[in-house]
């Protein structure tokens, strides 16, 4: 038996996330099925994380385990083949120690939201960024980022479906940056909690159309209740970026 670990680049417009679902295609069934058609053998993709419907992957890590002889490069062309005409595409395949974990052996996970402030609707990037019509102060929108930076409870920022043990955890890295009529926001954690960066990005929204205050954010986050969140924004622009391991 050998542990492949993957690196996996997808469009989530047509999937109801990564993991299997019931009740829609999902990108870790589309992953299982082509190993399947490879291998003939029934094997479970793990991955660095959960994402949710219409939420993208540019370098999501997975992990399966395949008995069958087979080198990875072959593994990977023959999983590409039989992806097809999924927007799933496998961009590195390398054999690992059996201990290591696409989600349980990773330190740190990035993601990236991308907001375009323009009054005209969106074309080839519907489904790919948030449109926001309106100014946005993106200087404002970093100064409050940089509180949300640290260890806290976010309950506010927290699904109600999230099934995290707890609400607290570490956001090592939250910057916001403006690239002509389009913002990047950058969220660096070891983990995160079910519609944290949503939640977030959404807050910093408002504080961007000034419609909230830095401490209408504080307050937000100082409350750790649901209730008192601004905004969840779109899954549209949200992209896990990589995964790091030691």
């Amino acid at each position: 038996m050998t542990r492949f670990a993957l690196t996996v680049e997808y469009d989530g417009r047509p999937f109801m996330g990564w993991q299997r679902q019931d009740h829609g295609p999902s990108v870790q069934q589309a992953i299982e099925e082509a190993a399947f058609a490879v291998t003939g053998e029934t094997s479970v993709v793990h991955a660095a994380g959960r994402t949710d419907a219409g939420v993208h992957g540019l370098g999501m890590r997975a992990h399966l385990d395949i008995a069958r002889e087979i080198v990875p490069f072959r593994l990977m062309e023959a999983l590409n083949a039989r992806l097809r005409p999924h927007p799933v595409a496998v961009l590195e395949c390398v054999a690992v120690p059996d201990d290591w974990h696409a989600r349980f052996s990773c330190i740190a996970r990035h993601y990236e939201y991308r907001i375009v402030q323009r009054r005209a609707p969106l074309t080839w990037e519907k489904g790919l960024a948030w449109r926001i019509p309106g100014a946005l102060d993106a200087a404002a929108m970093h100064e409050a980022a940089q509180f949300l930076v640290g260890r806290h409870d976010f309950t506010t920022f927290r699904s109600a479906h999230c099934q995290s043990a707890s609400p607290v955890k570490t956001l090592d890295r939250l910057d916001v940056t403006r690239q002509g009529d389009r913002l990047l926001v950058h969220a660096s954690a070891r983990s995160f909690l079910h519609h944290q960066v949503r939640s977030m990005v959404g807050c910093l929204g408002l504080v961007g159309q000034r419609k909230w205050s830095l401490e209408d954010l504080c307050d937000a986050l100082e409350a750790r209740d649901r209730a008192r969140l601004g905004l969840n924004a779109p899954p549209d622009g949200l992209f896990f970026v990589r995964a790091d391991y030691p």
